[in-house]
């Protein structure tokens, strides 16, 4: 595995590029200050611009790292910033990395995030060389259980009572991962079965 950084990727709907200091305004209003969005996260939702662009100035200083891999996600046809995604915690000695994202409510229910995640794993396991990678979500998160599902990620584990909601109460979290091998298996599948669709 060979460290690369924060590349510039593309998917037929989505643009993810390094996150700037200047999205501040737009991450604010399109997410970073929704209670919904930030339900099963680790952070509260943002107060003010200020808190977000104070945020953004250390991401776009982290995104100039051979070992930062974080994005933040861009509608192609609109020009719209939408939602954020990284591999935190990557790490050359152990070839991996866990998963990350979020994504503003008006935008839910597209298929937008397993796009940006697929991209981002073909980017981690084809080129930069992860042998593997994570994720965890909240068991009643359905709608990143159903991300990582169709991406690949297979459930480990289970952490019962493992993480404090902003908001209370605790929560179990579901350990998925992914690797290499699996990537590539099911890649080729996936590419005999669109070569051979009566199949």
């Amino acid at each position: 595995m060979e460290h690369k950084g924060t590349k510039i990727l593309e998917t037929e709907r989505l643009l993810l590029r390094p996150w700037r200091e200047a999205d501040a305004q737009e991450a604010f209003d399109n997410w970073m200050n929704d209670p919904e969005v930030t339900r099963y996260l680790t952070w509260a939702p943002h107060g003010s611009v200020n808190v977000t662009r104070f945020l953004l100035r250390e991401w776009e200083r982290q995104s100039r790292e051979a070992d930062c891999y974080h994005w933040a996600m861009v509608l192609r046809k609109t020009g719209e910033l939408i939602g954020d995604i990284s591999i935190m915690h990557a790490d050359a000695y152990q070839e991996s990395g866990t998963v990350g994202y979020c994504m503003g409510r008006a935008w839910w229910g597209r298929g937008l995030m397993t796009e940006a995640f697929r991209e981002v794993l073909r980017y981690c396991f084809e080129e930069v060389g992860f042998e593997r990678v994570t994720g965890g979500h909240a068991a009643e998160n359905i709608g990143s259980s159903r991300v990582m599902e169709k991406c690949g990620l297979r459930r480990e584990g289970l952490r019962r009572a493992h993480f404090r909601l902003l908001t209370g109460p605790r929560v179990d979290i579901v350990d998925r991962g992914i690797l290499r091998e699996e990537y590539f298996a099911d890649k080729a599948i996936n590419r005999e079965n669109y070569s051979n669709p009566t199949k």
